[in-house]
């Protein structure tokens, strides 16, 4: 992993993961979203972490995609590979077997945007600001459009997506983009909290519920019931949901073995 453009520190089961382009607004670049990627398949395959932090080194989260790199490589084939690229990093966060935190502060936008909504959960300082902005030169965020459409209501989502407008942070929670809003000063004790009680959890729990989330979303509501009912008999065959259940009729704490 390229130490330079993303940076890890695993304590108490998490994962952090800093984008560290902070001139570039953390824009990503073919590069770090390479990193990035490779960092993520690692974390899905390490038993000692149970939750992932995202984050923005320097003044702003993340910028989108680097536009001068764009241009810089113009043609088809390259616009083609970057995309499906970036498409594929963000479908390997949705798929990870682990949830994953937004910790957003300045500006998220365009696929800055795409990530924070692509993110299980997100908590923001309440100076970010979030948008689309993409129709503004001429380059409508279709892919963005993708997880954006997924979070929020149609509506909400056309406006940022026609308008390119810039969206502050408690409009963001209240359109469902975040989770909540938060003090800057705080918003390291507030993801360090939210963090904690989720890694917590039974990580076999946390896996099995992950996936069947996003699978059951997709899904027509007899099709999601059927799914979800296999899931729940599966589940509760673990023997986490066994020590689980034995830990709250004898009123102690649960040890997690992730089977």
């Amino acid at each position: 992993m390229n130490e330079a453009i993303l940076l890890r520190a695993d304590r108490d089961k998490v994962a952090h993961l800093t984008l560290n382009r902070p001139a570039q607004r953390n824009a990503l670049s073919v590069g770090l979203m390479t990193v990035l990627q490779e960092a993520l398949g690692a974390i899905a395959r390490d038993p000692g972490v149970h939750v992932v932090v995202i984050r923005g080194a320097g003044p702003g989260f993340c910028a989108g995609h680097d536009l001068k790199e764009i241009r810089a490589h113009p043609g088809r084939e390259h616009y083609d590979a970057l995309f499906a690229q970036c498409s594929a990093l963000m479908t390997s966060i949705v798929t990870l077997p682990k949830p994953v935190i937004a910790r957003v502060h300045g500006i998220a936008t365009a696929a800055g945007c795409q990530l924070v909504a692509t993110c299980d959960l997100a908590i923001a300082a309440d100076t970010a600001r979030f948008s689309t902005p993409g129709v503004n030169i001429g380059l409508f965020c279709s892919t963005p459009m993708v997880a954006l459409s997924r979070n929020v209501a149609p509506k909400h989502a056309m406006e940022m997506l026609l308008t390119g407008d810039m969206i502050d942070a408690p409009a963001a929670e209240r359109i469902g983009l975040v989770n909540a809003v938060v003090p800057e000063a705080g918003l390291d004790d507030a993801v360090a909290a939210l963090a904690a009680r989720i890694a917590s959890k039974s990580p076999l729990t946390l896996r099995t519920g992950k996936e069947a989330f996003y699978r059951q979303h997709e899904m027509g509501l007899e099709e999601a019931y059927a799914y979800a009912s296999r899931v729940m008999a599966e589940n509760m065959l673990s023997r986490d949901a066994e020590e689980g259940i034995d830990a709250f009729i004898e009123k102690r704490t649960p040890v997690w073995r992730g089977e």
